[in-house]
């Protein structure tokens, strides 16, 4: 028998197999939305808000506190003004009368939430396109601190007797709401885009309009 040792056993490795490529994440829109069904609509009367207002002006580190209706449950035109100088545009300086009933939903916000104050980050924008509801001065973006904007909006939509739009910005961390037109369909939307913070320009009164006057749209 032949001794010779014998040659070592070749292994055969098999090349690994390419690792499966990773499966893109599926990109995030910065933006979705869609008119709000017909059905979730508010059918019953909005109640009447205590029509108080405590406001935060986060850009301007500023607060105000005010009643938006006089005793005989008229609106009250000084209140009125001194929220419009608050929610001017920021860019520059423009004061514009907002629509009153953007003033009232955030009462009946604040009073559903016990009364916490409100942060307000963007109202009236005079720089904004015409399309834009803060161009008109019927939209404020906002939040109230301690509170998820998420539960902000659950409670929101039930105010909806149309033609309102409802905005929420989860990057920024605000909720955005406005007044449309009558007979305009309400609309909803996320946007992770960014945020609402606007510095205040220096420059206040160069072509400014008046204080609580009658909304131009």
């Amino acid at each position: 028998m032949d001794n010779k040792p014998l040659p070592d056993r070749i292994v055969s490795r098999s090349k690994p197999k390419a690792a499966k490529a990773k499966t893109k994440a599926k990109r995030r829109p910065a933006f979705s939305g869609s008119n709000a069904p017909k059905s979730a609509y508010r059918t019953e009367p909005l109640q009447k808000p205590s029509g108080k207002l405590w406001i935060k002006a986060a850009n301007q580190n500023v607060e105000l506190r005010v009643e938006l209706y006089k005793k005989d449950g008229s609106l009250d035109n000084a209140a009125l003004a001194q929220l419009d100088d608050m929610f001017r545009c920021l860019a520059t300086g423009e004061v514009r009368a907002m629509n009153p009933l953007v003033y009232e939903n955030l009462s009946r916000i604040q009073d559903h939430f016990e009364g916490k104050q409100l942060e307000m980050y963007s109202a009236f924008r005079y720089t904004d396109r015409s399309s834009s509801r803060h161009f008109h001065a019927s939209a404020a973006d906002f939040k109230i601190p301690g509170i998820s904007i998420y539960t902000i909006k659950k409670y929101a939509e039930t105010l909806d007797t149309g033609h309102m739009g409802l905005g929420i910005y989860p990057s920024g961390q605000f909720l955005h709401i406005d007044v449309r037109a009558p007979g305009e369909p309400s609309f909803r939307w996320t946007d992770y885009s960014g945020s609402s913070r606007v510095k205040p320009s220096k420059a206040r009164g160069r072509g400014r309009t008046q204080p609580a006057r009658k909304p131009v749209s």
